[in-house]
């Protein structure tokens, strides 16, 4: 069961209100595994979803616990108010500019601020306990900057031969592109998103009902243009990182957009894509590669 903000409860998975009892859950829970088991019919992965939910509020213990907004497994809290810094490698970085996830993680408490209303104490805004009481649209907001965070956490181990700026402003902040990488294998632009369920590709787009009428590449196109024609560059390559659980595939190919490969891809794969370069993608080397870095460093604005 993915950790994002956007993750159905326990209760949700095995369709129960929170207030059960425990024999009411306990019931909800063997018919859950009843109709979703592979043996008899069901989804496989909806079997996996109710079992890991069972794990988490299982025993009057554990549900306490959960319900009290402590850990997901053991006491880790379910998401934590400050990014997770990189481990610490003797090997040179990128170079890097910007503050990843910064926007976002700014506009989601004034979101959560202007929801709980004005004279009201706000706490500890990513309380699990009071998350799960969110809108969705601030629960979003909030997978989204995690997204940015761990892809960030992952180009930092590209080496010293990439650049990365984060949060580069295209516009309004919201039109934002979340990350340029320049390397030897080209120019970059990348959204992190978390729709919070799988997505699908039709007609070089992401389609699903997480993404809910959404146009993900569409987006990071028009933003990309706008930084190709402030600043005179071309973008070898268009890429939405997204969960690993969320794509059927490592890699899902959305054909060419603008003159640039365009692909949506998990995590997990995204530093070897970088690294080998996404197929169609046209590399960049010798002067150019220093012409293009010297033209962003000079001219990209933040968000």
């Amino acid at each position: 069961m993915s950790e994002s903000p956007l993750s159905l409860s326990p209760y949700e998975v095995l369709g129960v209100a929170a207030s059960v009892s425990d024999d009411e859950l306990r019931k909800a829970f063997r018919k859950a595994l009843r109709e979703t088991h592979p043996d008899t019919g069901g989804d496989p992965k909806r079997f996996t979803a109710v079992q890991l939910a069972w794990e988490r509020i299982g025993s009057p213990e554990k549900r306490a616990a959960y319900d009290a907004g402590r850990g997901v497994r053991g006491d880790n809290p379910t998401f934590t108010a400050q990014p997770a810094r990189p481990r610490q490698d003797t090997r040179p970085k990128p170079r890097s500019y910007g503050h990843p996830g910064g926007w976002r993680r700014e506009r989601f408490l004034s979101q959560m601020r202007e929801w709980v209303g004005r004279g009201v104490t706000l706490g500890d805004p990513y309380d699990p306990a009071l998350l799960r009481t969110a809108p969705r649209e601030i629960r979003h907001t909030l997978a989204d900057a995690l997204a940015e965070e761990a892809t960030a956490r992952i180009l930092s181990t590209l080496g010293i031969g990439y650049t990365v700026w984060h949060d580069v402003a295209t516009g309004a902040p919201e039109d934002k592109i979340d990350h340029i990488v320049l390397g030897p294998t080209g120019l970059v632009a990348l959204l992190s998103e978390d729709f919070g369920g799988p997505v699908r590709v039709r007609k070089n787009e992401l389609i699903g009902e997480a993404v809910a009428g959404e146009r993900p590449m569409h987006e990071l196109a028009i933003r990309a243009k706008v930084i190709s024609r402030q600043l005179r560059v071309r973008f070898s390559a268009l890429i939405i990182v997204l969960p690993d659980d969320a794509l059927d595939e490592p890699i899902a190919f959305l054909g060419s957009v603008r003159g640039a490969a365009a692909a949506a891809v998990r995590q997990s794969v995204l530093a070897g894509v970088l690294r080998n370069g996404l197929p169609g993608a046209q590399p960049i080397g010798g002067n150019e590669l220093f012409d293009v870095r010297t033209r962003l460093v000079g001219g990209i604005r933040f968000v």
